[in-house]
């Protein structure tokens, strides 16, 4: 299994009044096969961490649908990386079985969901949250995600699928810390429920774990990984890359993480730990 590593001169900026360069140095594990017979649906797989997600898990073997709701973007995203796709509004509760049963025709199986599709609307604070705000985040990040999780599960224990079948959640770091607004809750909640399933399920043959990354670019943040990716909120003052977290999801669908079930693993270097001697 070979390596490529990339060196990135990503930013300027100023770091307490000094001005700083952030080099990032990013490594990607070249192809390897390790999703060979993987059958990979991956909800808001147009964009972002969703698009770099399914051309990674393309490149390793996989059979991979995206679904959202542009069908303009998700048509150009699946003839770039090689994939189908299909629509989905996960707000629509009422249309997951309809839609899992397409999922499934599609990829001929279907034995791995990502839960990616998600909303922020980036609030200043508990006191600037109305109730349509609160209710199409938690709507989509948590009921959505819920009830397609639901129905995943009963088509794989309604076809008997056999051997090991894989949901990745994509949270956030916002879960591992208190928040008072719903986006934050939101994946909190969520990271409950990947160790609740982890639990149910694992003597079922089904593995839950999540990612939870920091800053990312994506169309919520910033634009593209062509622009500054300066970004003071994080620990080493850059936004991380959807390819970089793509190859923990990868790792995580993959057999050799086998041993991993109910992980949320933290893809920030380490920002939201709790030490004694932080400021």
């Amino acid at each position: 299994m070979s390596l490529k590593t990339k060196l990135m001169a990503v930013a300027s900026y100023i770091f307490h009044g000094t001005p700083k360069k952030v080099i990032a140095n990013i490594t990607y594990l070249q192809p390897n096969n390790l999703l060979v017979r993987k059958k990979i649906l991956i909800t808001g797989g147009g964009r972002g961490l969703g698009y770099a997600m399914a051309k990674k898990f393309k490149s390793e073997g996989a059979e991979v649908l995206i679904a959202g709701r542009n069908e303009k973007k998700l048509k150009i995203s699946a003839e770039r990386i090689g994939c189908k796709f299909l629509m989905l509004d996960v707000q629509d509760v009422n249309s997951f079985k309809s839609f899992i049963d397409d999922a499934d025709r599609m990829l001929g199986g279907i034995n791995c969901l990502v839960n990616n599709a998600g909303i922020s609307l980036h609030e200043k604070g508990f006191l600037d949250v109305n109730p349509d705000q609160f209710d199409s985040q938690f709507n989509t990040n948590l009921k959505g995600t819920f009830f397609l999780t639901q129905c995943f599960i009963n088509k794989c224990k309604e076809k008997k699928i056999e051997g090991t079948k894989n949901i990745l959640f994509i949270s956030s770091e916002t879960s591992i810390t208190a928040d008072e607004r719903p986006y934050g809750l939101t994946k909190i909640a969520m990271n409950s429920l990947v160790q609740g399933l982890a639990c149910r399920f694992v003597n079922s043959e089904f593995r839950i774990n999540a990612v939870a990354p920091g800053v990312t670019v994506s169309d919520m943040v910033t634009g593209s990984s062509d622009e500054n990716l300066a970004c003071g909120y994080n620990i080493t003052g850059r936004y991380y890359l959807p390819d970089e977290v793509a190859e923990v999801a990868c790792f995580l669908l993959s057999d050799v993480s086998n041993c991993l079930n109910g992980q949320i693993l933290v893809c920030n270097e380490g920002k939201t730990i709790n030490t004694r001697w932080k400021k």
